[in-house]
């Protein structure tokens, strides 16, 4: 580089003017060369023709991106092949189908004539490209069933479902191409917008796609109508006196306690009906494990809306007396 700067440097202004003189006497001459091999004919060239393929929206759609271009060989005019390659003022070459949903196809061979005549005053040489494929459904309206996309934190810690989730209306109509519908599988999940709930619910829920459809799906409702009625499952615990069945007369406890905590998780909605059960902690002899004589504990009446009971102790060793 510093090199080439020293010879510049060197250079007088008549020598500078003459380099001037020259490199525009070759820009020249390749211009002329350039304007002169345009205006010949019989050049042959491959292009990628622009073409847009035209059928009814109302009644079908497309679940991929159209194509837009087909390769064709053409022969012409050097300012016309030109304008071709670089689609200077060109249109695009319209494609009609009247029914896209039944194929996804259309051979070339089927649009060489109408081609050729689009390309005048160049001449089509050959179709490089033999097929145009394209995906277009056919739009239709289904009904599909709302549901609730819940998870482990849409009720808050120890929360259930008091009733079952009432959606209205349970079906909504959804319009689209078939093969975007069938992918639903008939059902469209709702977020409720919400979690760690703990009061019964009742509210109106937007109705969206998801991302992935919002392209090519239309929904008829705007929203649902969401209601469920939730219940809270309290901690409690009694002290159960002990009840000892079919023990005999030599088998007694290792170590014997007072009495037997029992914990439970209960239905707040039956808290109230706890005072008609007399609880007892039972141990029955006959249910004993014989490997290790242990014996484990039950309680009696056990009322189905008691849940996860837990015993303190859990298990009591027996002993053995010599007869």
């Amino acid at each position: 580089m510093a090199k080439l700067k020293k010879i510049l440097t060197n250079l007088n202004p008549q020598k500078i003017a003459n380099m001037k003189v020259a490199a525009l006497c070759f820009l020249a001459a390749a211009t002329f060369w350039v304007l002169n091999a345009l205006n010949k004919d019989n050049y042959n060239t491959v292009v990628d023709y622009p073409i847009e393929i035209v059928f009814d929206e109302t009644e079908f759609m497309p679940v991929e991106k159209l194509p837009e271009q087909i390769k064709i060989e053409i022969n012409g005019n050097g300012w016309d092949l030109l304008r071709k390659y670089f689609r200077i003022n060109e249109s695009p070459f319209l494609i009609e189908i009247n029914n896209p949903s039944t194929k996804n196809y259309i051979l070339t061979s089927e649009l060489r004539r109408s081609l050729a005549e689009n390309l005048n005053p160049s001449v089509l040489v050959s179709m490089v490209s033999d097929t145009i494929k394209f995906n277009i459904d056919k739009v239709v309206t289904r009904k599909v069933k709302i549901e609730i996309d819940t998870t482990a934190s849409t009720l808050a810690q120890n929360f259930r479902l008091g009733s079952t989730i009432s959606i209205d209306p349970p079906f909504v109509d959804i319009k689209g191409p078939t093969s975007v519908l069938q992918e639903l599988d008939g059902v469209l999940k709702v977020k409720l917008g919400e979690d760690k709930i703990t009061k019964d619910f009742n509210k109106l829920i937007p109705l969206t796609l998801p991302s992935a459809y919002t392209d090519f799906l239309t929904l008829e409702e705007e929203s649902v109508q969401v209601k469920f009625d939730v219940f809270q499952m309290l901690e409690g615990n009694k002290r159960l006196k002990i009840k000892m069945l079919n023990f005999p007369k030599n088998v007694g406890l290792a170590q014997e306690p007072s009495n037997i905590i029992m914990s439970y998780m209960i239905d707040e909605r039956k808290v109230g009906e706890l005072n008609n059960y007399e609880f007892e902690a039972v141990l029955n002899y006959s249910n004993r494990d014989r490997e290790d004589s242990t014996i484990f504990i039950e309680v009696r009446p056990k009322p189905s809306f008691l849940e996860k009971i837990k015993f303190e102790p859990e298990v009591l060793k027996l002993k053995y007396d010599k007869p």
